[in-house]
């Protein structure tokens, strides 16, 4: 099974994937954890070098970056002889790019890459996700200012309203997210 967590930098995306992972170990299933920007290997580090730089060239390099990591994780484990593949950071990455191109990028990845019928969009208010990046983080990435987790925002939430996700509410506390996301899966 492949199951997606997306949703804005201080959403709880890796948090409920770490929920999740614990609870498949609990029930001796195998896994598969992909994150993204992976720091596994060079696009992944790129990536995310780029992210903690400022300027259009860097947000080129970190987009190039970031697509060409989620693909080799693609390449390299979807289809593993695992029960569940899980991906932290998917298709969601194209609301980054410039308002112009995002949804084409969208559309065009969509079409492209593997399908899951158990893809979780983590709506998080920008407000929220910031507090929780100003309080959990170091160094802040390019896209982690409260202004510009509001513009990602209305372009993630455009996306997530199309019907292959599954919204959860990201402001309620880790546990009941993902209650949701056991639901879901039938855990």
């Amino acid at each position: 099974m492949f199951i997606v967590f997306d949703g804005l930098d201080g959403s709880g995306k890796s948090t409920q994937a770490e929920l999740l992972c614990s609870h498949l170990d609990e029930l001796n299933n195998s896994y598969v954890l992909r994150t993204h920007p992976s720091d596994d290997n060079y696009f992944g580090r790129n990536s995310r070098e780029y992210l903690l730089k400022q300027g259009k060239v860097a947000h080129v390099f970190a987009s190039l970056f970031y697509l060409l990591d989620v693909i080799r994780s693609i390449l390299l484990y979807h289809g593993k002889p695992v029960d569940y593949v899980i991906f932290v950071r998917y298709l969601m990455g194209t609301a980054y790019l410039p308002e112009s191109l995002y949804m084409i990028g969208y559309r065009f990845f969509r079409w492209f890459v593997p399908k899951s019928q158990y893809m979780f969009f983590i709506d998080t208010s920008p407000a929220e996700a910031h507090q929780r990046i100003e309080s959990n983080r170091q160094e802040k990435e390019m896209f982690e200012s409260l202004e510009k987790l509001e513009k990602i925002h209305k372009k993630l939430t455009r996306i997530a309203g199309r019907p292959e996700w599954i919204v959860l509410d990201g402001d309620q506390p880790e546990e009941h997210i993902f209650e949701e996301v056991k639901q879901a899966l039938s855990l």
